[in-house]
């Protein structure tokens, strides 16, 4: 009979994943210790003994644990997960904002999840609370329009949630607010296509729900009207920062007799509707009509000619919106973040024909 080779006492077992990757059930297994002990090492808990602290950190470097920012969460009352909540009809807006804010998340071991949502339909600010709540967030960021919405922010600090709102105007504590001072933007719209001799001047908005859209708007009119020189009702469109919107605001304030030489639309998808409706009206840009944007989106220098606009750098709005809520662990701050647009120049915008 062969004899049995014996067992040493001091095997350990193997990882048990299908996969041969350890798990934090594995690392716990091997160090004799709970699932929370781990998690709590992870978090660099001070609750940990520091020679559990470094039998558990050996482990994982021998077996290649990574933890999942789910499995660092468990020692605490929220994961490692930073959400992201938008109603916003402007696709690479919202994609511009989540380059940003995966820029800044980038090393720091949390992760990003969105919620889009209609700020319109009815009970949208409870589907928001029970995403928080059930995914236990750190934190989320709001961009407009939700951003604007002073019941949901009263909500979120109900419910002990850290935020930060993107807006074009200061609607919190200065620690909760990142701000784009649109208004500022409009009035430089209006005051380059003044200085190229422009004086029938017509407006493409977006929806007057959004804060964003009256600030822009506003600013541009009010600059115009500075310098003597006003902007009637029937030469202001209210869009939907969409390109349709853009199309059908175009068509109607070119077709009147008194058609602008000038068009500002406060977003980029909107202005490429005017250029849409310009062409099948046989009106050349910019020899006919000077078209501004705004946003500056990858869509301004693709249009032919590229498109004159307003540059708000959406991807560090986006990194700066994280940081910032990554900071409200600390001490409060007394001093507004901010982000000025301005103006790129390019070759949607001449002086006006003489009449």
């Amino acid at each position: 009979m062969t004899a049995k080779t014996p067992v040493s006492s001091t095997a350990r077992p193997t990882p048990s994943a299908a996969s041969g990757k350890a798990t934090i059930n594995d690392i716990a297994r091997l160090a004799g210790v709970s699932k929370k002990t781990v998690s709590r090492v992870i978090n660099d808990s001070p609750l940990v003994k520091p020679d559990t602290r470094t039998k558990v950190h050996a482990l994982m470097r021998e077996y290649g644990y990574v933890p999942d920012p789910q499995a660092r969460g468990l020692a605490f009352r929220r994961s490692f997960l930073i959400g992201l909540v938008f109603d916003n009809p402007t696709a690479q807006y919202i994609v511009n904002i989540q380059y940003g804010v995966l820029d800044a998340l980038r090393d720091s071991g949390y992760e990003l999840v969105v919620h889009p949502c209609d700020s319109k339909s009815e009970g949208y600010i409870d589907g928001i609370r029970r995403f928080v709540q059930q995914q236990k967030l750190h934190g989320v960021i709001l961009i407009p329009r939700v951003s604007e919405d002073q019941a949901l922010a009263e909500t979120l600090r109900a419910i002990d949630c850290r935020y930060v709102r993107i807006a074009s105007i200061p609607l919190d504590d200065p620690g909760r607010m990142l701000v784009t001072h649109d208004r500022i933007a409009g009035a430089e719209a209006a005051n380059y296509l003044e200085s190229l001799g422009h004086r029938r001047v017509g407006l493409i908005t977006g929806p007057r729900r959004y804060r964003s859209s009256i600030e822009r708007g506003d600013g541009f009119v009010d600059a115009l009207a500075r310098r003597g020189i006003q902007v009637p009702a029937e030469r202001i469109y209210e869009g939907g920062y969409t390109f349709e919107s853009g199309v059908a605001g175009a068509e109607q304030l070119l077709a009147r007799p008194d058609r602008p030489t000038a068009i500002f639309a406060c977003n980029d998808e909107m202005a490429a509707g005017i250029y849409k409706a310009a062409q099948r009206m046989g009106i050349s840009i910019p020899a006919e009509l000077s078209v501004v944007g705004y946003d500056d989106s990858p869509l301004a220098s693709q249009l032919w000619p590229a498109l004159s606009t307003i540059r708000l750098p959406v991807r560090d709005v986006g990194r700066q919106a994280a940081a910032l809520l990554l900071a409200q662990d600390g001490a409060s701050s007394t001093v507004t973040t901010a982000v000025t647009p301005h103006l790129v120049a390019r070759d949607s915008c001449q002086p006006p024909m003489a009449d």
